[in-house]
């Protein structure tokens, strides 16, 4: 059993994917801080400087100045203003992906194009042929 189990993990398709998920997680780090630290910015600006987390609403009937004082003060409260950050933390995100596949898409060499193999003649062309090679021999 111990030998199938190495046999399994020493798959080139099994180190693939170890490789795939480890490089995955530390570019994920990249976009998150290129989302947070650069494009989100940027979305707040443009947006007049809209801060959507506390916009939420208290289902108790008191009421708070901020989220953070409804979730101290432990009142149950339905926080659309976090779930509309998301969203739009999540198409940008998206977005930004976008652009970075692009990108490198458009840096991968494009493989050399084989030329195509000629056509087959036809049979009218093979037949032409023949009746050539025939006259030919007559001369």
């Amino acid at each position: 059993m111990i030998k199938e189990f190495r046999e399994f993990i020493m798959r080139g398709n099994v180190i693939d994917l170890a490789v795939a998920l480890i490089i995955g997680a530390a570019f994920g780090a990249i976009v998150n801080s290129l989302v947070k630290d650069i494009l989100m910015p940027i979305v707040g600006y443009a947006s007049g400087g809209v801060d959507f987390t506390n916009m939420f609403i208290v289902l108790g009937g008191q009421s708070y100045a901020t989220l953070a004082e409804a979730q101290k003060a432990g009142a149950a409260t339905i926080n659309y203003g976090v779930f509309i950050n998301t969203i739009i933390t999540f198409l940008v995100v998206a977005l930004a992906m976008f652009f970075i596949v692009k990108a490198a898409n458009q840096l991968k060499r494009k493989p050399a194009e084989v030329p195509a193999a000629p056509p087959e003649p036809t049979k009218e062309e093979q037949l032409l042929a023949e009746i050539r090679d025939l006259l030919k021999v007559r001369q």
